[in-house]
């Protein structure tokens, strides 16, 4: 009976080491802690300031636009190159407008064609009127009967109608030759404003689409900047208030602007305001799109 007793308690001792063997940890096993890595503060002082903020901007012009074609040709003639000044009107190239050239005296004839018809409804119309005359005093002097009398004054009317159809025919074909008229100008491209010849995007026998570009004009002068500023400078811009700026294309030479516009809002997605400023005083150096410095005064 003790054997059994004692070959219990060894076997228990022998399934119950093991586990306190596994158990024990030492130190070196713990988890390291976290370090977080605070970020260092800035140099400078908060409350230092510089006396300017400096934008950055281009010079641009009220008028630059592309000149497009307003209808599909074979371009026939060239007329201006990069750097040549224009005058308002002043013709850039001209397409083949032979077809439409013969459309417009065929409109112009059918037009002609329906002045003279009216002018001869017009006539007849007198003439009838006259016969319904003669016929009212014949029959009130009873030298007519009702039945003729009320044939003439019907006839008179009628031929009235008549004057009124003709004179739409005319009203049509005017408006067709009026019509032809404007597309003949669309094969002249001219210069909607006085301006410079920056680009020519067409060659001589080029087939252009409507809407094709066929030319780049841009004003010269007068030149403005356009910059943002951030929001905290609402209110602090004002209109007129004359502001210096230089370009890197003229060296360290400095400029006037007097700023002209300033957005009443704020963009939400960059939180800046947009200003307009006029450059004033000798600017030949400066050309559009040439990016400038704006100096503002950076007021505590």
């Amino acid at each position: 009976m003790d054997l059994k007793i004692a070959a219990k308690i060894l076997l228990t001792l022998g399934l119950i080491l093991p586990l306190f063997a596994c158990s024990d940890s030492g130190p070196a096993e713990a988890a390291a802690p976290v370090r977080t890595l605070s970020s260092s503060p800035p140099s400078a002082s908060a409350s230092a300031r510089e006396p300017f903020y400096v934008a950055s901007g281009p010079l641009i012009v009220e008028h630059q636009v592309d000149v497009a074609a307003q209808r599909e040709g074979i371009v026939a003639e060239v007329r201006a190159e990069p750097g040549l000044v224009v005058r308002q009107g002043q013709l850039l190239a001209k397409l083949d407008d032979r077809q439409i050239t013969a459309d417009l005296d065929a409109a112009r004839a059918r037009t002609r064609a329906a002045a003279a018809d009216l002018k001869n409804w017009e006539a007849e119309a007198r003439v009838l009127e006259a016969d319904a005359e003669r016929a009212r005093k014949l029959w009130e002097a009873k030298l007519l009967t009702q039945e003729l009398y009320d044939h003439a004054r019907y006839k008179a009317e009628s031929d009235q109608w008549d004057v009124k159809r003709a004179q739409e025919v005319l009203v049509n074909a005017q408006q067709s030759e009026h019509s032809l008229e404007l597309e003949l100008e669309k094969t002249r491209i001219t210069a909607p404003f006085p301006s410079v010849v920056a680009r020519r995007y067409i060659r001589s026998g080029q087939q252009v689409s409507r809407g094709d570009r066929m030319f780049w004009v841009t004003e010269t002068s007068p030149l403005r900047v356009k910059f943002t500023l951030p929001e905290h400078f609402a209110g602090r811009v004002q209109r007129g208030q004359l502001l210096e700026l230089t370009s890197s294309a003229t060296g360290e030479t400095k400029y006037s602007a007097k700023v002209t516009e300033i957005s009443p809002v704020i963009d939400p997605s960059s939180g800046t305001i947009e200003v307009v400023a006029l450059l004033v005083g000798s600017i030949s150096e400066l050309r559009p799109g040439m990016t400038t410095s704006i100096y503002v005064p950076n007021l505590p």
